[in-house]
Order: C-alpha cells, then sequence, then structure tokens
C-alpha cells in the first residue's frame, strides 16, 4: 500500500480567528448566570450619544472662552487694581523720565497722577484700562528685584543713539529671568534721531541684542505719542505670564506709607495702604514687608480708590494729587485668639527625653572624657585662657571629619577673630580711599595696592588649590599617622551599598533639630492650605485698602527709611506656618557669572520667593533615592542642593543665590528652585581611605599605606574595599604591628592599581540665619537682623 503523507515541522499554521464578538448563547454559557460589578454601578447611567458629546464639548469651550473673556475685559477697571508696570532702562546713563512723559500725553482723555512715593498712574477711558509705572534704583539689584516681584508687566527701555544694552541691562535682565520675569515689553528710543535712512538698520541691531535674551519679543518704537498709545495698548491686552509664588499669596505695593510710634516703648504701627492683589488676606495671618520682616496686623480699612478711571468730561488731573476726604471703612479687624504667633523657633525642653538620672560611674567617665578633650589655641596661651574659647560646631568636636584642606571647623573661631581684625584693616583703607576723588579710568598704579586685600588674595588660592584636589581625587584622605585612624574617625561608618543600606534619619540629630518645626507630609499640607485660600470668602482683589501693623522698632524704621527712603515697599501675606524655622533644600544651578568654586557652609545672601535672608548652606548631590552625597564644593557648571535653616515656605518658589566679596558689588552665583522644607533629608559625607599594594598573589594581596598599626586594621576589618580598576574585596587579617593587612579580592590585581575604603557621616547644616537685609550689603553699614 502507498504510504500515507504526514506533515512534518514546516507544515502551514494559520492564525486564529480573534473577533471580540461572541453570541449570548456563548456569553451566558461563560459567566453562568453571573454579572458583573461595574454592569450594576453603570446600568442607570445615561450613555450620549453623538450629538450629545458635541453639544457638551461645545458647551464645555463657550464657557471656557467666556470665561477668559471676562476676566480679560475686567483687566484695569475699577474694579480690578491698575496694571503695574515696572520701568527698567537698559542703559545706566538712559533717563526713563523721558519715556514717561511720553506716554503721560500719549492721549487727551488720559487721568494723570501720582502717590506720595512717586508711583505714576495713568486712566485710559476709551481703553477702560488703568496703568501704574514704578522706577526701580540704577545700579541696586535689591530695589530692582523687589519691584520685579510684584510687578505684572517689566517694561524694557533702551536707546538707538547710545549702547542698546551695557553692563547693567545685562545684569538686570540675568536678574528678571532668574526670579521670574514678568509679562516683558520692550521699546527703543531716539529711533527719530537717527538719519532716516538708517533707522531700519538701528532698530535691527537692537531687535538681535535683545534676541539673545527675549528671543520672542518683537521691539516697539517709543518716539511719538502714537508711540505711546500702542505700546499703552500692547501692555493691557498681552497674555499675562503666571507667577507661582506670587499668585498663591497676597500682595500689595505700598503707595503710601504713615508710622504712628506708640507712647510708651520703642515700637509702632505702620499703615500701609495700595491696592491688594493675588489671594484674599486674611487679618489674623502674618505679612512679610520686604527689608524689615515678619508681623501681626490688627485691622484692615477699605478706602475709595484714589485713582480711579473717570469716564466724564472733567477727567485731567494734576500730577500731584489733592487732598481729599475719603471715606474709611473697616473690613476686618483682628483677634487675638485666632492671631498667627509669631514664634518661629521651637523652645526645647532639656529634660523631655531623659527618663533616668546619671549613676556615679557614668558622671565619672563623663569627666574623663572632658579632661581629654584637647583644643587648639595660638601659641603662647595658657589653659586658663583657653578655658576661654567657645567650641561650636553642627558637627561636633573633634569628629575627625578630614585635614586642614577639608573643614577646618576647629580653628573656625581662631580663625574668624582674624578675619575679623582683617577687615577692619581693609575697610578703614577702604574708606580713606574712597574719600579721593578718582578718575574714571581707575585707581593709578601707586595707589592699586590699597584696592587689593592680600589675606582675601591668599584664601582664594587655597581654595582653588583644594576645589582642584577635590575634583581629581574625590574624597580622598591621608590616614594620619600621629593618631589612630579608628579615633580620628570614631564618627564615619562603613556601608555595604551606599544605594540600598539603611540609615535611620532620626538618629544622632543635633540640638539645633529641636528648635525646628517638621512635617508629617509636607505637600499634604501645602495642598490643603492653598485649598484653604482659595476657598475664603472674603476676597479683597483690586481693593485700595491700609493694613495696619504692629510691633515695627522704631530703630528699625529709622534704618530702613534712610537706606531705602525710594525704593518700593512690598507687602506679601503669609500662608499658615511660613514663619516657623525647619530646614530647606533648595536646588541650584551655578551662572556663568564666576568660575570660583564655592565651599560649603561659605557666607551666602539667598532670596527664596519673596523672602531675602543669609545663611551658611551646605551642598550635596542632586541625585534620587534616600541618601545624597555631600560636596564640599560647588563647582562652576554644577547643580547641587543646598540646605539650611530658614523660615518654612511652600513651593513653588525661585531661589536666587547672591555672594558678597569685598571692593565689588553683588554677584548671582546661583539660581534655582525651591525643593522641599525636610528636615529627614539625609546628607552624608564620604571620605575615602587609599593604600597602595605591597605583594600580589592570584586572589589575594598584602596592602600597606592605608593603616599604620594592627588595631585600626582589626577595627575596619567588616568595612568593604574597592579598587580603582574595579575590583572588591575585603579584609582578611592583619599582617605584623605596622599597619600591613592581608586581603582578598575577587580578581587579580594589578601592581598600579589603588585600594581604596569608603566611611561615611551624616552632615548638617549650621544654625547662621539672618532673618533681615535693611541694604545692599556692598553699600553703607550695610545689615541688621
Amino acid at each position: 500500500m502507498q504510504q500515507a503523507h504526514r506533515a512534518g515541522n514546516l507544515k502551514q499554521s494559520n492564525k486564529s480567528h480573534k473577533s471580540r464578538h461572541r453570541s449570548k448563547r456563548g456569553i451566558s454559557a461563560a459567566v453562568k448566570g453571573k454579572v458583573n460589578v461595574k454592569e450594576f454601578v453603570r446600568r442607570n447611567r445615561h450613555i450620549l450619544k453623538k450629538e450629545e458629546r458635541r453639544h457638551q464639548a461645545l458647551q464645555i469651550r463657550k464657557n471656557k472662552r467666556e470665561e477668559v473673556l471676562a476676566k480679560k475685559r475686567g483687566l484695569g477697571g475699577n474694579r480690578n487694581p491698575p496694571f503695574l508696570v515696572c520701568v527698567v532702562p537698559l542703559n545706566a546713563q538712559l533717563d526713563v523720565q523721558s519715556a514717561l512723559v511720553i506716554l503721560k500725553t500719549c492721549s487727551e482723555g488720559a487721568v494723570v497722577s501720582q502717590s506720595p512715593n512717586g508711583i505714576l498712574h495713568i486712566g485710559l477711558p476709551n481703553f477702560k484700562q488703568r496703568f501704574s509705572f514704578i522706577c526701580p534704583e540704577i545700579d541696586n539689584d535689591f530695589s530692582l528685584i523687589d519691584a520685579l516681584k510684584i510687578a505684572d508687566t517689566v517694561l524694557f527701555v533702551s536707546s538707538a543713539l547710545d549702547e542698546p544694552v551695557d553692563e547693567w541691562g545685562e545684569k538686570a535682565l540675568a536678574l528678571s529671568m532668574a526670579q521670574g520675569m514678568p509679562t516683558p515689553v520692550v521699546v527703543a528710543m531716539d529711533i527719530e534721531g537717527v538719519n532716516p535712512k538708517k533707522r531700519t538698520t538701528e532698530k535691527q541691531n537692537v531687535q538681535k541684542l535683545i534676541s539673545k535674551w527675549l528671543p520672542d519679543e518683537k521691539i516697539m518704537q517709543l518716539d511719538k505719542s502714537s508711540d505711546g498709545l500702542n505700546v499703552l495698548r500692547r501692555i493691557g491686552n498681552q497674555k499675562r505670564k503666571v507667577i507661582h509664588h506670587r499668585q498663591k499669596r497676597p500682595y500689595m505695593l505700598a503707595e503710601e506709607v504713615e508710622y504712628l510710634p506708640d507712647k510708651e516703648g520703642d515700637s509702632g504701627t505702620l499703615k500701609l495702604s495700595g491696592y491688594l492683589r493675588g489671594m484674599p488676606l486674611n487679618v489674623n495671618s502674618l505679612v512679610h514687608i520686604t527689608g524689615l520682616g515678619d508681623f501681626q496686623m490688627t485691622r484692615i480699612d477699605g478706602l475709595d480708590d484714589p485713582h480711579p478711571l473717570n469716564t466724564g468730561k472733567e477727567n485731567i488731573k494734576s500730577d500731584t494729587m489733592d487732598a481729599e476726604v475719603t471715606q474709611v471703612s473697616v473690613l476686618q479687624v483682628a483677634d487675638p485668639a485666632k492671631q498667627e504667633s509669631l514664634l518661629a523657633e521651637n523652645v526645647p525642653d532639656p529634660m523631655d527625653a531623659e527618663q533616668t538620672w546619671p549613676t556615679e560611674e557614668e558622671i565619672k567617665e563623663a569627666n574623663l572624657d572632658t579632661k581629654k578633650k584637647v583644643k587648639k589655641v595660638p601659641k603662647g596661651w595658657s589653659e586658663y585662657q583657653a578655658a576661654w574659647i567657645v567650641e561650636s560646631d553642627a558637627e561636633g568636636e573633634g569628629d575627625g571629619s578630614d585635614h586642614d584642606s577639608e573643614d577646618d571647623e576647629e580653628n573656625d573661631e581662631f580663625m574668624s577673630c582674624e578675619e575679623d581684625e582683617s577687615d577692619q584693616e581693609v575697610n578703614a583703607d577702604d574708606n580713606d580711599f574712597e574719600s579721593v576723588a578718582e578718575s574714571e579710568m581707575g585707581p593709578t598704579d601707586e595707589k592699586y595696592d590699597a584696592t587689593i586685600d592680600s589675606f582675601e588674595e591668599h584664601e582664594m588660592l587655597k581654595k582653588l588649590a583644594a576645589a582642584r584636589e577635590d575634583q581629581q581625587f574625590p574624597d580622598e584622605v591621608d590616614t594620619p599617622q600621629d593618631v589612630p585612624a579608628r579615633e580620628r574617625f570614631m564618627r564615619f561608618r562603613g556601608l555595604e551599598s551606599f544605594r540600598t543600606s539603611a540609615w535611620d534619619p532620626k538618629e544622632n540629630l543635633p540640638v539645633d533639630y529641636a528648635k525646628i518645626f517638621q512635617f508629617e507630609n509636607y505637600e499634604r499640607t501645602r495642598k490643603r492650605v492653598f485649598k484653604e485660600l482659595e476657598d475664603s470668602l472674603i476676597n479683597m482683589y483690586g481693593f485700595y485698602i491700609t493694613i495696619h501693623v504692629k510691633g515695627v522698632r522704631q530703630d528699625l524704621w529709622k534704618a530702613y527709611h534712610e537706606a531705602n527712603s525710594e525704593a518700593p515697599m512690598s507687602v506679601f501675606g503669609l500662608l499658615p506656618h511660613e514663619h516657623k524655622m525647619s530646614v530647606m533644600n533648595v536646588v541650584l544651578k551655578r551662572t556663568g557669572v564666576s568660575d570660583e568654586p564655592i565651599k560649603s557652609k561659605e557666607r551666602l545672601i539667598f532670596q527664596v520667593g519673596y523672602r531675602r535672608f543669609i545663611v551658611n548652606p551646605i551642598f550635596s548631590q542632586h541625585t534620587n533615592g534616600t541618601k545624597h552625597k555631600y560636596e564640599r564644593f560647588f563647582q562652576p557648571g554644577a547643580t547641587c542642593v543646598a540646605t539650611f535653616y530658614a523660615p518654612i515656605q511652600f513651593s513653588p518658589s525661585t531661589v536666587l543665590c547672591f555672594k558678597e566679596k569685598k571692593n565689588t558689588k553683588l554677584q548671582l552665583v546661583a539660581s534655582g528652585v525651591l525643593q522641599s522644607c525636610n528636615p529627614d533629608r539625609l546628607v552624608i559625607k564620604r571620605i575615602v581611605l587609599s593604600g597602595h599594594p605591597y605583594k600580589v598573589n592570584k586572589r589575594s594581596a598584602v596592602i600597606r599605606f592605608m593603616f599604620f598599626n594592627r588595631d585600626d586594621v582589626l577595627y575596619f576589618k567588616p568595612c568593604k574595599l574597592r579598587t580603582k580598576y574595579g575590583r572588591s574585596g575585603h579584609i582578611k587579617e592583619p599582617l605584623g604591628t605596622h599597619g600591613h593587612m592581608k586581603c582578598v579580592f575577587d580578581g587579580q590585581l594589578k601592581s598600579q592599581d589603588t585600594i581604596l575604603l569608603s566611611l561615611y557621616k551624616r552632615m548638617f547644616p549650621k544654625w547662621s540665619y539672618e532673618p533681615c537685609v535693611v541694604t545692599q550689603p556692598d553699600r553703607q553699614s550695610d545689615r541688621m537682623d
């Protein structure tokens, strides 16, 4: 018989039919009478048809459009505050008053008035919009950023005849972009004074220079009345940029300021009047006045609008407002039972965690430990003089962190005394030098040494050398030969893995952590606070109000008024908990202004949102995970996280970091955003001990120069070893008494390899918060707490 064909491995197999359709009989047979739970939920739910869905989308789109149009039509009217415009010249020699004259006279029916502190108000009845113009002081960084914090629009003014953007203009653009630039408008003046054949070319040159910072902005001309009208029309109709740290809080520009001293005491009441913007303001909350600090309020009064938008024929006013009788209505009065407290720090109880009284043996051991403490003092000092040196260190005394090239914390007090004396000498020299008139070419060769601080030059040289060494050999330190390594690095510990090993964030906290406040859940509290603020029943947006601030010291007000008599005064309403101290973490990125490395715990000026202060931060890497490596230097072009003690502030908020230098102005060295207020963020410092192979076998090797006695080898025996060529291993046993040790690795070592042992310790910031900066540090005598 003929053999039947059998299909082999190469038989064609077609895909099965994948239709989702099943018959009712098949479905009922599959479920056997069971019904899905979702069917019960959706049984009475109406399923929209195609026409109904289309109609629903049309209604949603229509409602959104009407909401946007209603908001746009209401801007600048009598029911809303005027557009607040900050006028910034891009050339320090340019006079912005000429631009304001054009804007004032651009329309015949314009209502022009001026506040007592110099704020210009222009109302255009035909546009149904109002505008307020403020002009910050030239060459004053703090005055500029304070004005930009509250402005709706920034008007950059350049000139076609002079240099369009000079050094001050570049600095103004950099500061505004780092802080969060309001809606920009750029105008060019003096184009009519150029030859008609070259006007287009000059305007294009200005456009090219501005496009480096603002590529999407079109330059407008401002030489005639029609140009001024076009500029005001653009300011009133353009789309507004949202600045989140300002939109989430109530804020106000003080147009009228009056200080009423109390009959008894050294304090008084400060009355601030202006248009309220942003979120609703509660009289029981706190307010922050830039340059003065945080205060409580007693009441809020509502006043008639002093700059109304008149639509009748008699709508022209003089430049100076006449005294008029205004009606005052009390809107809110503070309740002492509900008012926010000015308590910023927690008062710890020293016996809070004490459960047992120390025994006599523990007291004797403590006395022995105190006797063994060794202090570094200048040569020739006696024990009595050494007893007066106060040991203050956030990390702990004698923790064996690193050598003198690292964090010389033990010599901080001695070095600060020398720096203070040198600062006095330099200041004296500077005062003598400034009294002599200099030419525009700068100091001559004979007087050049008077402008140079030799001590600062030597310190800068040491810092650059230490930063270069840390960049080439990160975290590597030399094992001391005169002190046992187990004592020198007593506070350090070894980890199996930096990423996965456990580390308790509540372990061995410093005393300063007892004075701060911490959220159980920061994000949940932040969302709840913003929600309660949005649902507030009393909304005074656009009202012209007067807030009564109590408890303002007379000496503080006098110093502020003398230093900032012409600067705009801004007021921000604080959210709940924003006056209390905590640990703040901000993400910073270096700017290209300076290539100088910044050392951890160096004195810096920070502006976080609406608040400005001076701290000494510590830096760490901006990485994921629970532990973050401590950075000794903030290198140029790098991004890191700065940690310091500061009042709580809810994100989002922009961050500016300034550095003050002798004989120079402020430098914007970094900018970034607020990350969180979390004291549990682990900043771990790493040190690396290095050794060299002495004898190399197949998998074992004899290592030397890592330790110099047998006890240190036994003490660090559990720690893991690694090499620069990627090998890993552990210590097997010590050899001899000079610190040699036998180690086992996962492969054969190379003779030129280096053996490394990593140790870790948690770092904490120093409590160096200075809450209030009255003036710019490079001017006058500078700071007040």
